[in-house]
């Protein structure tokens, strides 16, 4: 590696350090991920190891080969897995600070009294190279605290459901509609839990006051523009009927188009052709949720916005940077990983926001940074 490509990538790293949250360094010893050196300098050494794991998407065993070759440090992969295990904590403080300087955060009446909100979500995970095993990751992550509490790692062919989740009374489970399942939504519920859940026309089965099947599509019809709709609607199932609501939002014309595209697409993929009535529902987002009247529509499609957010983090991730090797049997290193790519995506963010906002030296001073929004509003956001 000669000297000038040395001096290029000293200089990107004290770029990058000027968007970590203040202290960050500190936290590392504080919360657990340096507590002993053994090769790593400090603070910042470890994380810039650990970042060309997080974001090149290298393997392990190729993170420690960069790692020595461009002087850092000489680490073997099996001492790297260990380093990434004790830093999820770490990286989620840190992840939590950039959101917090970087991110528009939502109203804090927006996340509701007394609950515990909860993402949930899955992805497919490959290392790297032809003979790369597949799984999956099922993860809850808490807002606003970023804090990825719950983990599970299985084989591509689990599917998702809100049923591998542990759930308690207070929870408010958010998931997209994958999870959209009346076993689900009845497992949460039995636990003293809520759900907020984007629907299909098809997978999740409503009806009304009166037991009839629930007109989703001839509510929907009936928005205009921004207009919110709130609508009782009621899961039957076997154990009873669960009394809820549907909340929904018409797309913005270019959204709209983009997600009646991407549908189109997607059945002559499969071979078939898309019906009417998809193409007519992909212009709404409409959701299922179990939280009372309390919580307006308002409030549940931002707090179902503030989950996709997330995903659209992790779709970023999935789309721009190669997801790197994890051990498959090894929860508490992925939820590290889960956490380290969670930090990953939101220095992207900041990154991105910054050079938006173009100042002639390209970086961040020391004064306070405005608050800058990730995801914009649900009308005018990309297909799910």
């Amino acid at each position: 590696m000669d000297h000038a490509t040395l001096a290029t990538g000293e200089e990107d790293w004290a770029v990058v350090q000027r968007f970590l949250p203040p202290g960050w360094q500190e936290q590392a010893r504080t919360l657990g991920a340096l507590r002993r050196c053994r090769g790593f300098a400090d603070a910042a050494t470890l994380l810039r190891v650990l970042l060309i794991h997080l974001a090149d998407g290298c393997s392990l065993r190729e993170t420690a080969a960069r790692a020595a070759e461009g002087g850092l440090v000489t680490v073997s992969d099996v001492a790297l897995l260990k380093r990434l295990r004790a830093c999820g904590e770490w990286f989620r403080w840190m992840a939590s600070g950039l959101m917090a300087q970087w991110v528009a955060r939502q109203p804090q009446a927006v996340f509701g009294p007394g609950l515990h909100i909860r993402v949930i979500d899955g992805t497919t995970v490959s290392e790297p190279g032809a003979t790369g095993s597949t799984w999956r990751l099922h993860y809850a992550t808490g807002l606003p605290s970023l804090r990825c509490d719950e983990v599970h790692v299985t084989d591509p062919g689990v599917g998702e459901s809100f049923q591998r989740f542990t759930v308690a009374a207070g929870d408010l489970l958010i998931g997209d509609r994958g999870f959209a399942h009346r076993a689900g939504v009845r497992y949460v519920a039995d636990g003293g839990g809520a759900v907020i859940v984007r629907m299909h026309l098809t997978n999740l089965p409503l009806v009304d006051a009166r037991g009839r099947s629930f007109p989703v599509l001839r509510r929907l019809r009936t928005l205009r523009a921004t207009q919110l709709g709130d609508w009782p609607a009621c899961l039957s199932d076997t154990a009873g009927v669960l009394a809820g609501r549907v909340c929904a939002v018409k797309k913005s014309r270019q959204a709209a188009a983009r997600a009646r595209a991407k549908a189109a697409r997607e059945s002559r993929k499969q071979g078939h052709q898309v019906r009417p009535d998809t193409l007519e529902a992909a212009g709404y987002i409409f959701v299922f949720t179990t939280l009372d009247a309390r919580f307006p529509a308002s409030a549940v499609l931002e707090m179902y916005r503030a989950r996709w957010q997330i995903e659209l983090a992790f779709k970023r991730l999935k789309s721009i940077v190669a997801l790197g090797h994890l051990k498959k049997t090894d929860p508490k290193g992925a939820r590290a990983w889960l956490q380290g790519k969670l930090l990953v995506a939101f220095l992207i963010e900041a990154l991105l926001m910054a050079g938006e906002r173009f100042s002639p030296w390209g970086y961040p001073l020391d004064d306070p940074r405005p608050p800058l929004s990730v995801a914009g509003d649900l009308a005018h956001a990309a297909p799910a």
